[in-house]
């Protein structure tokens, strides 16, 4: 869901209209839209699907996170949220579902839930008479394995760029309001979002389209 903070954020110019271009075939398609944590790309993503209405729906990437319990057995708790605390083939397989979809098939999908920390399957319906399908998440365009190649499952994938000062203040209140105190967001920002933040905007340019945003 979108963060409360932006939840008054207009889109940028013409991403509507870039959108609907995808879709003029009425044909399904994948729109993936890609950058760091704290970007704002849930909500760009929610935005854009909000304003297409029926036309689009969100799946976002991050229903993939592993469990709470599967992370702390693999010694990864520390560092949920990188690459490796993903179920990434699932995610693949999910999004060669949903292109592929028999034309009277509902797809159902995970959704990750900050409340509980932990991902639910079945959590999203997904019409077969749904044109665009947005996936919004870090990792979409690492050409690293197990994330090699899902960049092609999409018609387009976007990069949100923003500045990194408020980046980063969007993701210590994300964490405070989710829990934390003010010393142990600010921790979780230096020692995990950021080295996350790193890799994925060494791999903006194999995006599609850059979308400069702030508040």
């Amino acid at each position: 869901m979108p963060e409360p903070l932006l939840a008054q954020v207009t889109l940028p110019p013409n991403l509507v209209e870039h959108a609907e271009a995808l879709i003029q075939d009425g044909r399904r398609h994948l729109l993936g839209i890609a950058g760091p944590p704290g970007s704002g790309k849930s909500t760009l993503a929610e935005l854009l699907a909000a304003s297409l209405g029926e036309r689009a729906i969100v799946v976002p990437m991050d229903g993939f996170h592993l469990a709470n319990r599967e992370l702390a057995r693999l010694g990864r708790a520390d560092r949920k949220g990188a690459p490796d605390t993903f179920d990434a083939h699932g995610y693949r397989a999910l999004l060669k579902r949903l292109r592929q979809a028999h034309p009277a098939e509902t797809v159902y999908a995970p959704a990750f839930h900050r409340d509980i920390e932990e991902a639910i399957a079945g959590s999203i319906l997904v019409p077969a008479e749904v044109p665009l399908v947005i996936s919004e998440g870090n990792y979409l365009l690492l050409d690293q394995a197990p994330w090699a190649g899902i960049k092609d499952l999409f018609d387009e994938c976007w990069y949100v760029a923003v500045d990194d000062q408020q980046r980063r203040s969007r993701l210590v209140n994300r964490h405070i309001r989710f829990g934390r105190s003010q010393e142990a967001a600010e921790a979780w920002v230096d020692h995990t979002d950021e080295p996350n933040a790193r890799l994925i905007a060494a791999y903006r340019e194999h995006a599609d389209r850059i979308i400069n945003w702030s508040d």
